[in-house]
């Protein structure tokens, strides 16, 4: 996607080359950024630069971003159980319509065979996932269909617990139903998705939720946008009991860069302006409820940002922290990047946008880290698994010549 700053022969060994020209030659994916709701709330343009953010166009060819997960997330406090799908489907129609506007460009991509083609065409790779398993309202033949318009995955949970699964964002509430993990109906979508061949995801999923999927499916997993728990202690986080579990379902887990999952100090402080963002929250929640309207995106972001600004970056060397420990843990082969972009209210320090992904591998070969390893950890885990997953799917029947169909 991006051109090789070093002037050296293609068949040099990797090895021996700068984290630049490593970076530059790998297919790097990212599993996780919320813009969609830019698209269709904003009006934004991937492809023009002037609508900024963290990821767009611009940013992602600067990065050498070759392939990118948007998150479908519908916002449970905003649209009610009964509307999830409808807010699911204008923000996957948002997010094809890109793809339809730039075609030289940009193009939709349903399986890792296509990433890598579109790679070799120099077009920046589209690709859906599905945050909040409230999005299918209870019913297997929604799943069915988000997959037939592109959704290669699905988010189990987001921060609420839905009819079938529980959240670790909600997990210790007392007021909020829950099922020990999977109900009956979650086994069943775990099968359903493994059938269609959607990878499973479990980050926002509680501990229970997670032992049950590691327990029933039968393909690879992912964790989308997760962190280690064991050094910063957010729920959202995995144990290194579960990162070894990841591992030996040969499943990948992308480390997300919010700063209260990165950093413990960050978290603190955030927790502790959470009752005046709570406030200031409600009563932008009264001023649009009252008109009948959900509350925009932007707004709500706004407020975190201006929290977030108070408190300051995270240092860059918790980021890189966290992909150190999760190779520690689970090995080279099951680490990817989630980075969360557009959906956080700020970054960690020394990373503003996409453009800044080069950074990541400079710093972990610094810390030793080889170029084959970085060729892992950038996009080559992802298409191991998302090739697993479509392996794992169940194939229509063969049907021999002359035979009766």
């Amino acid at each position: 996607m991006s051109e090789d700053p070093i002037d050296s022969p293609i068949d040099l060994p990797i090895d021996s080359l700068a984290p630049q020209a490593v970076h530059a030659r790998a297919i790097v994916i990212d599993t996780h950024a919320d813009t969609p709701q830019r698209f269709v709330d904003e009006n934004w343009n991937f492809t023009d630069p002037l609508h900024g953010g963290m990821l767009n166009y611009d940013t992602a060819m600067k990065g050498n971003l070759n392939a990118q997960f948007f998150s479908i997330w519908v916002d449970p406090s905003q649209y009610c159980a009964e509307n999830s799908a409808r807010r699911t489907l204008d923000l996957i129609d948002g997010t094809l319509e890109q793809v339809r506007r730039a075609p030289d460009k940009l193009k939709l991509c349903v399986t890792a065979d296509e990433i890598v083609t579109a790679h070799a065409e120099g077009k920046f790779c589209v690709m859906l996932g599905i945050e909040g398993g409230h999005s299918i309202e209870n019913s297997l033949g929604l799943l069915r269909d988000y997959y037939r318009l592109g959704v290669r995955y699905m988010t189990l949970t987001w921060s609420n617990s839905n009819d079938w699964a529980d959240s670790s964002g909600d997990i210790d509430d007392p007021a909020v139903k829950h099922h020990n993990g999977l109900a009956p109906f979650g086994k069943r979508v775990i099968a359903e998705m493994n059938r269609l061949g959607m990878m499973v995801d479990v980050s926002h999923a509680s501990n229970k939720t997670f032992w049950d999927v590691i327990e029933i499916t039968r393909a690879p997993i992912i964790a989308s946008h997760s962190s280690a728990r064991a050094l910063t202690q957010a729920p959202r986080n995995l144990t290194d009991d579960m990162l070894r579990a990841v591992a030996k379902n040969n499943g990948v887990v992308m480390v997300n860069f919010y700063p209260g999952f990165i950093d413990e100090n960050w978290r603190a402080a955030w927790n502790a302006s959470r009752p005046e963002r709570q406030k200031e929250q409600d009563a932008l929640d009264a001023e649009y409820h009252a008109k009948g309207l959900p509350v925009p995106f932007a707004a709500s972001d706004a407020i975190d940002r201006k929290y977030a600004e108070r408190i300051g970056r995270a240092p860059f060397d918790s980021l890189i922290a966290h992909f150190d420990h999760i190779i520690r843990v689970a090995g080279i082969d099951h680490v990817g990047i989630g980075t969360d972009f557009d959906g956080i209210p700020v970054p960690p320090a020394e990373i503003d946008s996409a453009a800044d992904l080069p950074k990541i591998t400079a710093a972990l070969m610094a810390r030793g880290h080889s170029a084959e390893d970085m060729r892992k950890l950038l996009g080559e885990n992802l298409l191991r698994v998302l090739r697993a997953v479509e392996a794992a799917q169940e194939k229509p029947p063969v049907v021999a010549p002359g035979q009766n169909q």
